[in-house]
């Protein structure tokens, strides 16, 4: 099982469906980048929990139905009556998604230190990722527990840079590292790069981040694939053009669930049985991930592949 720490929102897409400037349609659809990780993982087969927090609210109900429909396990969730995080959400010409958030006080900030869970031998490993790395008292809660599991469970990490809920540029760039310190795998876009480090090489940063502990390091390149850099070396895919691409809403979210149920069916899903991966297993991981990414880019919205849809194309 994996524990997926993080934020679950709804986000929230307007709809041109009104011949009155007066009138807004809105759809809102249940997401947060560790809330998809946690659901695509199920969706591929591999047990998942969410560890964050959720309003008890009408809409933080409703988030704990959709766990609960996709069979995650919530034994792990912090419920408050603090109100569910909103991401309005808009598509530019390339179907990219851009953010705006009303979050300030939710609920998903409001896990703190003695929210922290006792974990048995189940979890094998641990994912952190997106804004609850950098507002807080959420930040500090992830930050221990990574520091208390980085010896006993995979830790993986994904950045997912949102500047709207939190615009410091310096601080993202300041707790990203200080995550990557303790992280076995990890996953970033290369706008993520473009943000924390403007002017630097995405392969030099990539690169940078490998260490003894540190094994694995994907790059998402939007339309030119991803990459993948290790202790065999740096090498990219380019992106499977076989389904057409309707919006990138939750790609990068199904790219880092496909990496680790890779992992998991690999039986490389533990510090140490990653160090054993050959060249051969981490192209295949890359690959199985690139697919699963393109299926998700073929829908409108987050709506993540099952097991047995990329199976019928492998």
């Amino acid at each position: 099982m994996y524990l997926v720490c993080g934020e679950a929102l709804f986000d929230v897409f307007s709809l041109e469906n009104s011949n009155r400037s007066s009138e807004l349609g809105l759809t809102a659809i249940a997401g947060g980048s560790p809330f998809n990780v946690a659901v695509g993982l199920r969706r591929l087969g591999v047990e998942s929990a969410l560890f964050g927090g959720l309003s008890s609210d009408y809409l933080g109900a409703r988030l704990r139905r959709v766990l609960e429909e996709e069979r995650v396990d919530c034994r792990y969730v912090v419920t408050s009556a603090a109100p569910t995080t909103l991401a309005m959400v808009g598509l530019d010409a390339n179907g990219s998604a851009q953010y705006q958030f009303r979050g300030e006080g939710c609920a998903d900030r409001q896990v703190m230190l003695e929210h922290l869970p006792v974990l048995d031998e189940r979890v094998r490993g641990l994912h952190v990722g997106s804004y609850t790395l950098v507002v807080q008292p959420v930040a500090d809660t992830l930050m221990e527990l990574v520091k208390r599991e980085r010896d006993r469970r995979l830790i993986s990490l994904d950045p997912n840079v949102r500047l709207n809920p939190q615009p410091d540029v310096a601080l993202w760039r300041r707790q990203v590292e200080a995550f990557a310190r303790h992280a076995h795998v990890i996953k970033a876009s290369e706008e993520d790069i473009d943000i924390l480090y403007p002017g630097l090489e995405t392969r030099d940063v990539a690169r940078g981040w490998l260490n003894e502990r540190c094994r694995l390091v994907f790059i998402t390149h939007g339309a030119h694939g991803a990459s993948v850099h290790c202790a065999h070396g740096s090498w990219q895919r380019p992106a499977d053009t076989s389904l057409p691409v309707s919006d990138t809403v939750g790609a990068g979210d199904t790219f880092q669930a496909a990496v680790l149920a890779c992992l998991s069916r690999l039986g490389k899903d533990n510090p140490t049985a990653l160090a054993t991966l050959d060249r051969a297993m981490i192209d295949a991981v890359l690959s199985y991930a690139i697919r699963a990414a393109a299926v998700t880019c073929s829908r409108s919205g987050p709506v993540l592949p099952f097991e047995r849809e990329l199976t019928a194309f492998s």
